[in-house]
Formats: structure tokens, C-alpha cells, sequence
């Protein structure tokens, strides 16, 4: 194979700039074979931005996939069919790249997932933030031990702010049966992954998610939660579309020093001796440890985003080289999504993992009373291909 023939399914946002970036000869390796949308002015769209290429149109993802035009698919629909298109695509003995979140909730990923390994072919999620070169030195010092033991992670996340006119811009959104969450499914996956992916995942989430508390909406747009891990540490997330101007503010500390990722700078406060250390040793009682604070040089700065996560991804198809997002890494994020979720409607810890079951079935009562608008065009969570009523 000497190129990766992509389709793109779903033209909204995201699968709007991924058909740019693949037309522009962005990503080395691909091309633009197929495009897929369930309306047809979208479809329009796309043929005068593909000129005379030799494209593929579909209004259904099924059509797409059993074209023989692709070897790969990027998913960029509406949630809940991430996986289902996945399925479907991994048993045509397609490569699968999506967009996040990898779905709404966990069971249904385990089923995605499973398809993946027995198709044998690339699995990828559109984690594009894990190309961000500040978050790589923050895992990098984690998992380097450059803390020491790791004791609290804080991400205040709260520079989301949206309108109530972003809302209303599609009837899919901020619904329980189109979008299966708010600000936690929408806004924050990234965040989710970036998390555990430098500090771990934790073994159990108390939450409070406040509903349409800023918006007229049915889905969460405010949340304060608390994390437990295994080693004892502890964690706070912290996130709204709510807030203006917010703030983006991460922080992990450790038994030898912090680290402060905030406003493009990252500073890490070492100290001279180990806290444990010291605070068994010293016979002051208000005693201070030495600790020098230094920021971070980082050159390569925000990583090369989107079109990072596609080269790779065709990468690892042509030539094998190391996924920095795999798909599968996706129901990590996801767990803690569905955990706070669920938190927050028993009053409860919930446990990490879990089958999934009991969120699945808290969700289903939460799709029977949503308010899906009418020119939502889709019908969601159903096992038909986007595209089918």
C-alpha cells in the first residue's frame, strides 16, 4: 500500500476540517476517497471543495464502507455512532480512526473494541491533544518519577464557555438521545484523557453534576468531582460551559515537587528533600523544605494538533509505527465521564472499572425524557448505519 484511502463520515465541524486537511495534501500518505453525510447540503459542500477528484458521495456510512473506494474511515458523527460505524467498518476490513469521545457510554465501546482486535486492523481515536508537547512533558515527568509519589491532581477547566445560541445550533445537542451528556461528553473528552494519561486512572469518582444549570439545556454544563487511586492520591475536576473568562489550570504534586500548567507556561517547584522524607526527619514543627521553582522550556510547543493524530495514524498503517492514540485508550476518558455521571445521580463513589451496566440502564431513562428536536434528521443508537431512519 502506498496510500491510505480515507472516507470521512459525518461532515459537521470536525469532519469538515478533517476533509480540508486531507484535499490540502496535509497528511502525507492519505487521500480523500469518499465522503459520507446524512444531508445532502453537506454533500454539496464537499464536492465543490473536492473539485474534480474522484470522489465517492454517500448519504449513508453503510454505502461508504461497502464501496470498496476506502481503506480507512475517520468517524465525525454525532456520538452514539461512533461505535456502531466502527463495528461496521472493522468487520468490512476497514482501519478505524474516530473522533471522540469513542462513544457514550462504556458497553457499548467493549463491543467496538472487541471488533477491532478480532478485524486485526488499526484502531485510532482523534486524541489530538496528546500532541501537545506540554502535555507530553507533564506525562513524561510523571511517569519518570521526577514527583516522587504522586499525592493530588487538580484540573480546573473551566474556559468553556458557550451561549445558549451554541446550543441551539443543532438538535442533536445537548441531549440526553443525541449527545448522551454535556460539557463531560462534548467538551471535555480531551481533558478526561489527558488526566489519566498523565496522572493514571482512578479506582473511584464522587461527583456533582448540576443540569442546565447556566443553559436551557437537559444535559450537565456545570460538574465538580473527586477522584481516588489506587496509591492513596487524590484528584479534583473541575469544568462548565458556564464561566467567563474561566480557567485552565492543571496541578500535580508529588512527594518530590509540583508541577503548574497554566496560561502556555509550565512551572515545576522541586524540593531539595523529599517530603515523606522530611517530615519524618525534621524536629521543627513549622519547618520549610528548600525548593527552587523553574519553568519549563517546551520548543515544540501545542504539537501539531489534528493533522499530528492523522499522520500517525497513517503512519502506523504504512509503516508500523507506534500509535500515540489508540482507540482502544478511548474508554478510559469514557469511564470517567459515565463514573461522574452516575456519581451524581446515586449521591455516590462509584467504583473504576465497572461493566457498565448500571450507567447503560441510569442512560436509557434519561434518552426516554429527552427533548431530541425534531431537525435532528437522526434517529440515534440504533444498530442501522448513520444514515438509516
Amino acid at each position: 500500500m502506498e496510500k491510505v484511502r480515507y472516507g470521512v463520515i459525518g461532515i459537521g465541524n470536525m469532519g469538515t476540517g478533517h476533509v480540508q486537511r486531507l484535499i490540502a495534501g496535509r497528511i502525507p500518505g492519505a487521500e480523500l476517497t469518499a465522503v459520507c453525510d446524512i444531508k445532502q447540503d453537506r454533500l454539496d459542500w464537499a464536492k465543490q471543495a473536492c473539485g474534480d477528484r474522484e470522489i465517492g458521495y454517500f448519504l449513508d456510512s453503510h454505502e461508504l464502507i461497502e464501496s470498496g473506494l476506502v481503506d480507512a474511515v475517520m468517524i465525525a458523527t454525532p456520538h452514539y455512532f461512533h461505535p456502531i460505524i466502527g463495528i461496521d467498518a472493522f468487520e468490512h476490513g476497514l482501519h478505524v480512526l474516530s473522533e471522540k469521545p469513542i462513544g457514550v457510554y462504556t458497553k457499548k465501546v467493549r463491543e467496538f473494541m472487541a471488533a477491532a482486535e478480532k478485524s486485526g486492523k488499526a484502531f485510532g481515536i482523534m486524541y489530538n491533544q496528546r500532541t501537545d508537547a506540554f502535555y507530553q512533558k507533564m506525562r513524561e515527568m510523571v511517569k519518570d518519577g521526577v514527583l516522587g509519589d504522586l499525592k493530588r491532581c487538580v484540573w480546573i477547566i473551566t474556559d468553556w464557555y458557550r451561549t445558549q445560541a451554541y446550543y441551539n445550533s443543532g438538535g442533536w445537542r445537548a441531549t440526553w438521545a443525541g449527545e448522551g451528556g454535556g460539557v463531560l461528553m462534548n467538551q471535555c473528552p480531551h481533558n478526561l484523557d489527558l488526566w489519566q494519561w498523565i496522572f493514571g486512572m482512578p479506582c473511584a469518582i464522587y461527583a456533582d453534576c448540576a443540569y442546565g444549570k447556566y443553559h436551557d439545556i437537559e444535559v450537565e454544563d456545570d460538574v465538580t468531582a473527586m477522584a481516588k487511586y489506587p496509591n492513596g492520591a487524590t484528584g479534583v475536576f473541575i469544568t462548565t460551559t458556564g464561566e467567563y473568562p474561566g480557567t485552565n489550570r492543571l496541578e500535580i504534586t508529588g512527594s518530590k515537587g509540583k508541577l503548574v500548567y497554566e496560561r502556555g507556561r509550565l512551572t515545576y517547584t522541586k524540593l531539595a528533600v523529599d517530603e515523606r522524607e522530611f517530615t519524618f526527619s525534621s524536629n521543627q514543627g513549622f519547618a520549610s523544605i528548600p525548593c527552587e521553582t523553574c519553568e519549563i522550556e517546551v520548543p515544540a510547543g501545542h504539537g501539531e494538533q489534528h493533522d499530528g493524530i492523522f499522520k500517525n495514524f497513517t503512519n502506523h498503517i504504512l509503516f508500523g509505527e507506534e500509535l500515540l492514540a489508540p482507540g482502544c485508550e478511548g474508554i478510559n476518558g469514557l469511564s470517567i465521564c459515565n463514573a461522574m455521571l452516575l456519581s451524581s445521580a446515586k449521591g455516590k463513589w462509584v467504583e473504576i472499572p465497572n461493566d457498565g451496566e448500571e450507567f447503560w440502564e441510569w442512560l436509557q431513562g434519561m434518552i426516554k425524557t429527552s427533548r431530541l428536536k425534531d431537525d435532528a434528521g437522526v434517529v440515534f443508537d440504533t444498530e442501522g448505519s448513520y444514515g438509516n431512519k
